[in-house]
């Protein structure tokens, strides 16, 4: 997408004809990454292939519909309270994916949980949308919830960030692939008491336009030993954490790691500035 090339608006400036959903999907979501996680983990759990899955906060549908469209005996259902973002996502990623993925994915405008059938083999909620529910009862009957909606042997799989940089206010840039658009992750509060983040997604185009606030957040900072409690105490019996490799950056001067996007299964690890990691509930 490159925006400095499209037809343009005369004065308009570019932030202001983008679409947000369209940049959110391009810089924050990866179901080229994420289905092949989910397929792998299960099936090693498991010893067969998974069909039904159920995204949580599923906001336009992305994932679902990329899953649907993987193999043709795969279903989803994807929840979300949002009613213009489903809209967007049915206009946009079911409907244009052909007949038959509109007849194995349903949509359901409402709360996670409130939700139960139809029965999941995988049950996700990813870029920490669960963060949204900051006190534990809410937290915990959303885990119950899940837990009834699952299989016999369904598997709930969660995202996590994590890192001593997550405490503090900052934003940070990084330009979205095939594209001259730069996403910012904008961290814009965080309070040590009760874990409560305000966070914050813009985006800067070429013309020096910004959509700003792009995407909002007020939610908590939940930590590994919370959630991990959390989910036993909602039935699940086993919970297992995959932590995303790193490996030294090609650029010599970078100060950073480069993730390789490849997550192992660990039980301790070395605390760094940024982490990620994908939280494993065994029904």
């Amino acid at each position: 997408m490159r925006y400095a090339s499209r037809r343009r608006v005369k004065g308009k400036p570019l932030a202001e004809q983008a679409d947000r959903h369209e940049l959110y999907q391009m810089a924050v979501q990866s179901p080229d990454t994420e289905i092949p996680f989910l397929l792998e983990t299960y099936e090693r759990l498991r010893g067969k292939a998974p069909g039904m899955l159920r995204e949580d906060f599923c906001g336009t549908a992305y994932l679902a519909t990329e899953w649907c469209k993987r193999d043709r005996s795969h279903r989803a259902l994807g929840i979300d309270l949002d009613g213009e973002t489903l809209a967007w996502g049915r206009r946009h990623n079911v409907e244009p994916a052909g007949a038959d993925v509109v007849d194995r994915l349903t949509l359901v405008h409402g709360d996670v949980r409130d939700v139960v059938e139809p029965a999941a083999d995988i049950a996700c909620a990813f870029n920490f949308s669960y963060c949204v529910l900051e006190s534990r009862d809410d937290l915990k009957g959303y885990f119950e919830t899940v837990h009834r909606g699952l299989a016999s042997d369904g598997l709930f799989v969660l995202d996590l960030f994590g890192g001593t940089e997550v405490y503090e206010a900052q934003e940070e840039e990084t330009e979205i692939d095939d594209s001259d658009v730069v996403y910012v992750w904008d961290q814009a509060a965080f309070n040590p008491i009760d874990h409560h983040m305000e966070c914050r997604i813009h985006f800067n185009f070429p013309d020096g336009s910004r959509m700003e606030d792009a995407f909002s957040y007020s939610w908590r900072l939940w930590v590994m030993p919370e959630i991990t409690d959390l989910l036993y105490e909602a039935g699940f019996t086993k919970v297992r954490v995959f932590w995303e490799g790193f490996e030294e950056p090609e650029d010599a001067d970078d100060e950073y790691l480069d993730s390789t996007g490849e997550y192992e299964e660990v039980t301790e690890v070395e605390n760094q500035d940024s982490w990620m990691s994908y939280i494993v509930a065994e029904r």
